[in-house]
């Protein structure tokens, strides 16, 4: 099919994705603003370790932070009940863990956050990345729950000059359109795409352009959007 549409992903897209969207007239340059790293340190994986052997309740709002983690959960399923963002992170999950296990889910943190307080949880650990949000936490201590964070990665920004014009591009997390806007601007026409709400909050404090929000913060529903989007 001719090629109509240009768009650039902040983060990295699978070959699958690409040539779906190439299917469709769109060509997706794909470029990572963000370097996410697991933290490496004796005491940490001690701790975490130790806390395998514990019956507990966990979130997590990312899939990376499950595979930080893969090392420690693969040496044994830990007997904890599960509260995490759907999809990607959810899949994640779902490596290491049965579905019985995951007690709650939502598209966003603050979604989370009251899943977990409607279900009385009252302590919970939050394995998480040093640039993590404040939604989630701050919900939970201000509704009593305890909350124990436990950061299990580090997140980079690696911006890059973007020199060439694009209909549209795709955020996956606030991290991503920090790193962006750091060196560049867009184009008012250009529309942006945003994988959940969050990113979509940041994204207006940014720039004034047109926000299409994914319903499910998945990058195959993202290609989804740009192709509906551009293909009405």
């Amino acid at each position: 099919m001719k090629i109509n549409t240009y768009i650039l992903s902040t983060a990295e897209l699978n070959d699958t994705l690409v040539h779906h969207a190439m299917d469709h007239g769109v060509e997706v340059d794909a470029v990572s603003f963000i370097q996410v790293k697991p933290v490496k340190d004796d005491n940490l994986l001690d701790e975490l370790k130790h806390m395998a052997q514990l019956p507990m309740t966990v979130v997590f709002t990312s899939a990376n932070a499950i595979n930080a983690m893969a090392d420690v959960l693969a040496a044994g399923k830990p007997n904890w009940n599960v509260y995490c963002i759907g999809n990607a992170t959810k899949r994640a999950v779902l490596q290491y863990f049965d579905e019985s296990q995951v007690k709650g889910t939502a598209m966003d943190g603050a979604l989370l956050a009251n899943v977990i307080k409607t279900h009385g949880v009252k302590e919970v650990v939050f394995f998480c990345g040093d640039k993590r949000l404040d939604a989630l936490p701050l919900f939970l201590f201000r509704n009593d729950i305890m909350v124990h964070e436990i950061v299990v990665y580090k997140t980079t920004e690696t911006p890059e000059q973007v020199k060439k014009h694009y209909q549209g591009i795709l955020f996956f997390s606030p991290n991503g359109v920090n790193s962006f806007f750091r060196i560049n601007n867009v184009d008012p026409h250009t529309v942006l795409f945003a994988i959940g709400n969050t990113t979509a909050a940041v994204l207006k404090a940014k720039a004034s352009n047109k926000i299409v929000v994914s319903e499910t913060p998945s990058k195959e529903r993202m290609v989804e959007k740009v192709i509906e989007y551009f293909h009405k």
